[in-house]
């Protein structure tokens, strides 16, 4: 059961750590990618330990996976698109991708 607590506790550390990361300014995209990784990590850590307290299914767990990774994959589409058009990540050229 203390395990539990740890991880949970843990789970939530990474959750609110990537979303101060996120919501703090930063200049570059790759960092903000990073963080929302980061978030993402730490609610599948969380839903895992939760799951397999309860004993449900983790059938949940793999489509919460799928769609982190098509949201990984579309930032990193728009960071390479960012990189090639403006040669830098910086938000500052964000808004004349459009």
């Amino acid at each position: 059961m203390m395990i539990f607590i740890n991880m949970l506790l843990v789970s939530i550390f990474m959750f609110i750590v990537g979303l101060m990361i996120f919501v703090s300014k930063h200049k570059h995209l790759l960092v903000v990618l990073l963080s929302l990784e980061f978030i993402v990590l730490g609610i599948f850590l969380e839903m895992m330990m939760v799951f397999n307290y309860v004993n449900f299914d983790m059938y949940m767990l793999m489509v919460f996976l799928v769609f982190s990774v098509c949201e990984g994959a579309l930032g990193l589409s728009i960071l390479v698109s960012m990189i090639r058009t403006h040669s830098n990540d910086y938000f500052q050229s964000f808004s004349m991708l459009w």
